[in-house]
C-alpha cells in the first residue's frame, strides 16, 4: 500500500510541473470572504482580473492580486518569455479553509464567548486558451 501512495504522489508532482499556479497559505481572513473576491475574477483574462482586483474595495482583493501576479510570473519563468496581452487566463481558482485559531472573549457573569479566527488557502492556476480547451 505504501508504494502505491508514493507512486500516486510522484504522478501528482509530475502533473504539476506542466501547470502554472501559485498558492497562498494561511491568509488571515475567513474563507467565505475570500470566496466572494475569487468569484469576481474566476475565468477572466489576467489583465482584466488585475484591474478588477486593484479597484475592488474588499481587503482580500489585495492578497488575490498579489497571488495572481505571482502566478503570471511563474508562467513567464517556465516558458522563458513574457506573457502577451490577452494570452493568459485564470483557468482554475479555489479557496480552501485553513487552520482556525480558537480564542476566548470575556463575557458577563463569568462566562466566556468563543472567537474563531479563521484562515484560508488560495490556489490559482493560469494558462492559455488552448490549454483550457484540453
Amino acid at each position: 500500500m505504501g508504494a502505491r501512495k508514493r507512486n500516486a504522489a510522484l504522478a501528482r508532482k509530475e502533473a504539476l510541473k506542466t501547470q502554472y499556479f501559485a498558492k497562498l497559505n494561511d491568509c488571515p481572513s475567513s474563507p467565505r470572504k475570500m470566496r466572494y473576491v475569487v468569484d469576481m475574477v474566476r475565468g477572466m483574462e489576467v489583465n482584466r482580473a488585475l484591474g478588477t482586483l486593484h479597484f475592488s474595495k474588499k481587503a482580500a482583493a489585495k492578497n488575490v492580486e498579489k497571488l495572481l501576479l505571482s502566478a503570471i510570473a511563474n508562467w513567464e519563468q517556465k516558458n522563458d518569455r513574457k506573457a502577451e496581452e490577452g494570452e493568459l487566463f485564470i483557468t482554475k481558482i479555489f479557496v480552501d479553509g485553513g487552520a482556525t485559531l480558537k480564542r476566548m472573549r470575556p463575557a458577563p457573569q463569568g462566562r466566556g464567548y468563543r472567537i474563531r479566527k479563521r484562515s484560508n488557502h488560495v490556489t490559482i492556476f493560469v494558462g492559455t486558451k488552448e490549454e483550457t480547451n484540453d
